[in-house]
């Protein structure tokens, strides 16, 4: 399993299970057939912006929060995920259409998105495919040619 596919899981057992600690993410891992260590748990949620947040009755699990769209990534985490999750780009009239491995479009979406891209007026997520929308004045290959740029390909 790759270390993408891993953080999706990571992703969906967050939302499908109350996850008050690391250890008791790599038991719910590890249910799943999937052999990991806490060190590699503690990345992962780093890498996903995890957070641990207080629920009613005072426990505090891990999240994943939203982020408002007013937030800005700053350009060397958005070059960060393009270089890591980014496989191909393309574009035709003002689309870019970006491929990831499977379960990674939202997260390159969203960094998009929240850092404002000049020339990208936003995204559309599937699982493993992206669609950036081009601004007028850009046309989508000139735009392709920024991600390209940024994802190192």
């Amino acid at each position: 399993m790759s270390k993408h596919q891993r953080q999706h899981r990571i992703t969906r057992l967050l939302v499908d299970h109350v996850v008050a600690s690391q250890e008791q993410l790599v038991g719910l891992l590890a249910d799943e057939g999937i052999a990991s260590t806490q060190a590699t748990v503690s990345r992962d949620l780093d890498d996903l912006g995890a957070v641990k947040v207080r629920v009613p009755g005072g426990d505090s699990v891990y999240a994943i929060p939203e982020h408002p769209a007013d937030r800005n990534v700053p350009t060397d985490q958005l070059r960060r995920v393009l270089g890591e999750w980014v496989v191909d780009v393309a574009s035709s009239g003002n689309l870019v259409v970006l491929r990831t491995p499977p379960g990674s479009a939202h997260v390159v979406a969203s960094a998009l998105d929240r850092t404002g891209l000049e020339g990208s007026i936003g995204t559309v997520a599937g699982d493993d495919t992206l669609m950036v929308v081009a601004a007028e004045e850009v046309s989508g290959a000139e735009l392709a040619d920024r991600v390209r740029d940024l994802a190192g390909l």
